[in-house]
Formats: structure tokens, C-alpha cells, sequence
């Protein structure tokens, strides 16, 4: 296989960008209909799915263009921008084909080789009861929160293996159903729903090993894989449920901004000559620059140090988890600060401040945005201690 150049990499980069630029504006048009359908629309994962945002990490091989990780978070926020639901359940979506990549290739070509875009939801909680059978495992259970689950053919599905641990089972819809449980607070149009398997075969060869993926020695990749494939999968998947903030935070400060540049109310913290406003617009400016600044860094030290073939220190990926955690928290305090001085309007169902607000507070839930444990690991690494997290 040859492997994509930078040149290719960057253009392929640049047109998807222009191409999702372009269909920003049907994506906030739609976020009331996402929100009332409580999924994302059809014409919604039709438009992504023709502008190749799905194909962005599948291999070249299967039809992908292999972008730069750090391009692809990009693309997410500015979705998030548009509408965070869209974001969430689509950038979830769409790096699940980075997961399969590191697969056995006969799992790959099931999943992508009729179709490159073939959608894939996710739902990693080891709540999966495991058996061992000739040639895989017997899988039931029940998981929670398959954001876009409505849309996909497929389903990543976490469990314990008795004897050894953790391991993520791909399972295809034939073997599955989706419950229609998820009625939120916010993020409602993600669509994350339960996700029910009655005792289905998973054969080996369709199972990936939480600790071939710590170690690196995930059995898809070979010397002639693009080295994005030897990027820890954990370092991207965090990022894919705390990015999405970013986008909806910015798009918190611009509503807020035009609100206080419009016509004055009677509540006169919303003058731009307010001080405080201007200091509250100030610090959460500041501080999505710093959460986006810290991405970007960490992605591209990743991509550069996988394509030198050099190891990521393990202070740094447990660094690393340690910020993608904390995203959502410094995303929420711009949007808590910004909306309890919005006005009287916000609180109104419909208002566009509180959609980001609640989206913000609902994404807050996720354990992957819970940063106390990924607080206490790194710490613990910075006196010397051993790492306790298999997921970074």
C-alpha cells in the first residue's frame, strides 16, 4: 500500500472543510428537528455521508482519506458550532472506523468493503456478558448511550472477558436491537439509545483487546498502515465526547456577543459597556483559545511522534486524558457564566443559549468527562507512581 502523502493529506483536509463550511447552515436549521425527533434527520447523515466527514479515518485501502486526527477534531467542532447533538453523534460515529482499522482485516473488509460508508455506533461500558465458544464468544447484554445507534449497521459493544479483560465487540445489526430510550435534558438529538443483544456469536477475529490497544500491537496494523494507526485509540476516542463542547461553546460566546451588541433590555448587565460583561466575554474567549490550543498540540505530538516511529511517553498519554477530560468542564464554565447573565428570554424553551447550556451539562455525564479519576492517575504519575488507566 502507498501511503498518502502530506500534500494529499492536506488537500483532502482543506475540501472537506470548505465542503462542511458549506453545510453548516442546513445543520443549524435542522438542530430543532434533531431535537424533536430525538435523533439526527435522515438528510442530516445523508449531507455528512456525501461530503465523506464518515470516510475521514477509514483507511485508504477501504475507500477513506486518512485525515490527520487533529483535522478531523476540527471538523467537529465546527459542527459543534452548528449543533452539538450533530457533533456529538456524528463524530462518535465517525471515529469508529479508526477503532476497526486497528481490527483484525477480515473484520474491516466485513464492515467496509460493499460500502465505505458503512456507520458503526458505539456503547463501551463493560456491562456485556461474556462466554467463550468455538472460534469467539457468546455476547448478551444491555448497553446504554449508543449515540446514533438509529443510523448504524453495526455496533461497538464493550465487555469482560472472563480470564483476561476488556475487549470491544463488533456486532452486526442482524444480532442486535435498538430500545428507543433516550428522552434527555439536552443532546437530545443524539439519538443515544440502548442497544440489547440476546446471545449472539462474536467470532475472535471481530473482538479488539483493550490491551493490544495500550500496547500497541493491534493485529490490523501492519508496516504499510499509515502510522495515524499506531496513535493510542483511546487518545482519540476521549477527544470525540468532549471536542464537540468546544464547537458549542463558541457558539454560546457569538449568541451571547450579538446579544449584547442588539438593542439594550431592562436588565443592564447585557450592555456592552457593561464591565462585567466585557470581562465575562474576555475569559471565556481566553479560555476556549487555551482547551482548543492544548488539543491541537497534543493531536499533532501524537501524529508526529507516530510517524517517527518513536513511543509516546506515558506521562504524556496519561497527560493527554487527563486535558481531553477536562474539556468539558472549563466549556461549562463559559456557558454557566454566559447564561446566568443572558436575560430573561433565555429560560424560554427555544432559546438557542440554553440549548448549549443544557447540551453542555447533559455531555457533562459522560464518565470520560468526569476528570477526578484522570486527575488523581496523573498526579499520581507526576510522583512517580504507576499508571492505573489502560484506556489512554
Amino acid at each position: 500500500m502507498t501511503l498518502s502523502s502530506p500534500h494529499s493529506s492536506a488537500s483532502h483536509a482543506a475540501n472537506l472543510e470548505l465542503r462542511m463550511r458549506d453545510l453548516l447552515p442546513a445543520v443549524r436549521a435542522r438542530a430543532p428537528q434533531a431535537k424533536a425527533l430525538r435523533r439526527l434527520p435522515d438528510e442530516t447523515i445523508a449531507d455528512l455521508k456525501a461530503i465523506g466527514f464518515f470516510r475521514a479515518l477509514l483507511p485508504h485501502r477501504l475507500g477513506g482519506m486518512e485525515l490527520p486526527p487533529a483535522e478531523f477534531f476540527r471538523l467537529q467542532v465546527m459542527l459543534g458550532e452548528a449543533c452539538m447533538s450533530t457533533a456529538w453523534a456524528g463524530g462518535i460515529i465517525a471515529v469508529h472506523p479508526f477503532q476497526i482499522a486497528l481490527m483484525d482485516r477480515r473484520a474491516q473488509d466485513e464492515v467496509f468493503s460493499a460500502d465505505p460508508d458503512t456507520l458503526v455506533s458505539s456503547a463501551y461500558a463493560p456491562v456485556g456478558r461474556v462466554t467463550m465458544a468455538e472460534g469467539g464468544f457468546r455476547l448478551s447484554g444491555r448497553w446504554a448511550w449508543s449515540s446514533g445507534s438509529d443510523h448504524c449497521s453495526w455496533a461497538l459493544l464493550g465487555a469482560i472477558v472472563p480470564g483476561e479483560g476488556y475487549r470491544t465487540f463488533l456486532v452486526p445489526r442482524s444480532d442486535y436491537q435498538v430500545e428507543d430510550t433516550w428522552r434527555s435534558m439536552g443532546l437530545e438529538g443524539t439519538g443515544s439509545n440502548d442497544v440489547v443483544v440476546q446471545d449472539a456469536f462474536v467470532p475472535d477475529h471481530r473482538t479488539h483487546r483493550q490491551s493490544d490497544g495500550f500496547r500497541l500491537t493491534n493485529p490490523g496494523v501492519t508496516p504499510e498502515s499509515h502510522p495515524m494507526y499506531r496513535i493510542p485509540w483511546g487518545q482519540l476516542f476521549v477527544r470525540t465526547v468532549s471536542c464537540a463542547a468546544i464547537g458549542a461553546a463558541k457558539a454560546a460566546l457569538d449568541l451571547y456577543i450579538r446579544a449584547v451588541q442588539g438593542p439594550a433590555s431592562n436588565d443592564p448587565t447585557k450592555l456592552a459597556a457593561d464591565v462585567d460583561t466585557q470581562r465575562r466575554i474576555a475569559e471565556a474567549a481566553n479560555c476556549l483559545d487555551e482547551v482548543e490550543v492544548v488539543m491541537y498540540r497534543n493531536l499533532r505530538q501524537l501524529l508526529d511522534q507516530a510517524s517517527a516511529g518513536q513511543e509516546v511517553p506515558m506521562l504524556d498519554r496519561i497527560k493527554f486524558r487527563y486535558q481531553a477530560s477536562i474539556v468539558i468542564e472549563k466549556c461549562l464554565s463559559v456557558v454557566d457564566s454566559l447564561f446566568s447573565v443572558a436575560g430573561g428570554r433565555s429560560v424560554y424553551s427555544g432559546s438557542e443559549i440554553q440549548q448549549r447550556f443544557l447540551d453542555l451539562h447533559v455531555a457533562r455525564a459522560h464518565i470520560a468527562n468526569h476528570p477526578v479519576p484522570f486527575a488523581r492517575n496523573f498526579g499520581n504519575a507526576l510522583l512517580g507512581g504507576e499508571n492505573q488507566d489502560f484506556f489512554v
